[in-house]
């Protein structure tokens, strides 16, 4: 196929792209094709690559009810979200904070819902919360507290629809061509489940790197995370690191290891100014959530000690200190949408504000090297994101209604 008419980094406006068996096989003017569509001087950009989210949770949000801060308020309007539905049927609710009500076990939940299996899930994802009737249901027992066990509960629970068609078409509405899927432990057959999805799929685990997880509670030692690195190599690795604590031992371990091309350092919450240094020594790529400060911003205030609230989710200062950095939404557990993250990256009053380019690159890295920006050069896979507008234009707004189409192989993956 042909678009005629796209505006393109290092070639100018007004150009025409070929493209042929899923690649780009020219850039100019005068070029000649079969199908052709007017990109009426849009810029034509990589294809957004969301570089950490856990798709089958997002997916399951359909059949879930939304009980996070900015969706009930005190204990009564719980309650009545943990309600709705028919009697009797299991309710599946995401996004809880202890802002909304308090602390939850098994107890907690009786009393506001004693007549129908509840779970609830706590926004980190980390945490899940039984009441009396869904633990009857299937036979356990204790207090309904469930931390990190959601391999052991898929077996006891119904089954959830996934709407993993509407994660597709939103993604691609917004340009999405790519995704990486962050679960620690994914199910076995993840990846056959996903490959409905229409967009380039990168499933942790499965494919490089390899994903540790890591909890204060049960954290390794230094010399037991390298020695598990060590067994993993030459594979590269992916540590989950939400705190000050988990950083150090990561960044211990790796220089015991040894780093390979391809090491990340997942979210990176918390990242203390010394350790900036030795973070560009290792070479990891930083792959974090910018936006968490601000979406989450009442939570932290209370939550994270104020020690470390200077050092959440750095972008600014690692980039200028030649730190690979890219981002991803960590979507269900913050938003889905990465134009939104891009805007939050470029608006944060923390000394870590990006300019509006640097926040696109964000997300438009390679799926194993997320901060290698990908160019659109003859040859390179055609996995495209067409805007209505220059880019320029889209700089100062950063907003996925500018998404025209996406191409993901050259196919369109967005309805024109």
């Amino acid at each position: 196929m042909l678009i005629r008419n796209v505006e393109v980094a290092g070639h100018g406006p007004a150009v025409d792209v070929r493209i042929e068996g899923g690649r780009i096989a020219g850039i100019g003017t005068g070029l000649t094709g079969r199908a052709e569509l007017d990109g009426r001087g849009g810029a034509l950009l990589p294809g957004l690559h969301d570089h950490h989210i856990h798709l089958a949770a997002l997916a399951a949000e359909a059949a879930s009810v939304r009980v996070g801060p900015a969706d009930v308020r005190g204990r009564t309007a719980f309650a009545a979200a943990l309600t709705c539905g028919r009697p009797g049927e299991w309710v599946r609710a995401v996004g809880y904070h202890e802002a909304v009500a308090g602390e939850l076990d098994r107890w907690t939940l009786d009393a506001l819902v004693p007549d129908r299996p509840v779970r609830v899930q706590h926004r980190t994802g980390a945490l899940w919360v039984w009441n009396s009737a869904a633990l009857r249901a299937v036979g356990l027992e204790g207090d309904g507290r469930f931390w990190r066990e959601d391999e052991r509960l898929r077996g006891f629970v119904p089954p959830v629809r996934l709407d993993l068609e509407g994660v597709g078409r939103r993604a691609a509405a917004l340009g999405v061509t790519g995704f990486t899927n962050a679960d620690p432990h994914p199910a076995a057959g993840l990846t056959q489940l996903l490959s409905v999805l229409p967009q380039r799929l990168l499933v942790m685990g499965v494919d490089e790197p390899v994903k540790l997880m890591l909890d204060d509670p049960t954290l390794p030692t230094p010399a037991q995370l390298a020695r598990t690195i060590g067994e993993i190599r030459p594979r590269p690795v992916a540590v989950h690191c939400v705190t000050r604590v988990q950083l150090l031992v990561t960044l211990l371990a790796l220089d015991e290891a040894g780093p390979v091309g391809g090491d990340r350092v997942e979210h990176g919450s918390v990242i203390p100014a010394e350790t900036v240094p030795w973070l560009r020594r290792l070479g990891v790529t930083v792959v974090t959530q910018p936006h968490f400060p601000v979406e989450r911003r009442e939570a932290y205030a209370t939550d994270v000690d104020a020690d470390d609230r200077p050092h959440l989710y750095r972008c600014r200062t690692l980039i200028e200190a030649g730190i690979p950095v890219a981002a991803g939404t960590d979507a269900p557990y913050g938003t889905a949408d990465p134009w939104a993250v891009m805007r939050v990256a470029t608006r944060r009053d923390d000394g870590e504000r990006l300019q509006p380019e640097a926040a696109l690159r964000l997300f438009t890295g390679e799926p194993r090297h997320p901060s290698r920006t990908r160019r659109l050069t003859v040859g390179a896979v055609a996995d495209l994101c067409l805007l209505h507008v220059p880019l320029r234009e889209a700089l100062r707004t950063l907003s996925g209604e500018l998404v025209r189409a996406a191409y993901v192989s050259g196919r369109p993956v967005t309805p024109e």
